[in-house]
């Protein structure tokens, strides 16, 4: 899935012309990095709006036009309106085709229903964690990560060891020695407890 977004370099800066700029119908914004100076833009709140939406503007290289000139963005940062929930700014960086970099990416949980802790064991499945930082060159991001349930029980949990991950991508948590748990199916009240929950209980 590729996503372009439509951007101009702004002159006018300040809080008062950023407010001119929101009243006209159009976001702030700033990218940056790469080596390159960084550049102050401006969006259009709805085309802008109508991509931000999907899950994907978060973890994904995006294209930016800016002024005619198309280069591949990380979405890094933004701000909303406390009330209205418009974007009140943006901020983008630069991505090089042969440097590294850190995104957050979302999980997708497949199998939940099948999982012997749920269907047998009338567990309920607990996710610990919904997305994390993994590292890898541009051209290998995956929108996201599958974590599949379909061997998962009472008493045990998924950890990002045993995730399978896209070739040329790791998790940083992990390369860090934290092998975190990503979801679980606690016993249910009543059941018995696993050998992996008794040792912790030990």
């Amino acid at each position: 899935m590729t996503i372009e977004i439509n951007a101009k370099a702004r002159q006018a800066q300040g809080t008062g012309a950023s407010r001119r700029l929101r009243r006209a119908g159009n976001v702030p914004g700033i990218v940056y990095g790469g080596g390159k100076d960084a550049v102050s833009i401006e969006l259009n709140h709805k085309e802008l709006f109508l991509e931000f939406r999907h899950e994907a503007f978060h973890s994904s290289i995006l294209n930016l036009n800016l002024d005619g000139k198309k280069e591949q963005v990380l979405l890094r940062d933004y701000q909303l309106h406390p009330v209205r929930n418009d974007i009140a700014h943006i901020d983008f960086q630069r991505v090089s085709a042969t440097e590294k970099i850190h995104v957050k990416v979302p999980f997708h949980f497949v199998n939940q229903d099948i999982a012997p802790g749920v269907k047998l064991q009338h567990g309920v499945v607990n996710h610990v964690m919904t997305e994390a930082d993994v590292s890898c060159l541009a051209k290998n991001l995956p929108e996201f990560i599958e974590v599949d349930l379909a061997e998962l029980t009472a008493g045990h949990s998924i950890h990002l060891s045993q995730i399978k991950l896209p070739k040329g991508v790791e998790f940083v948590q992990l390369a860090h020695g934290d092998d975190a748990a990503v979801a679980s199916i606690p016993t249910p009240r009543g059941g018995v407890a696993s050998e992996e929950e008794a040792a912790a209980t030990e």
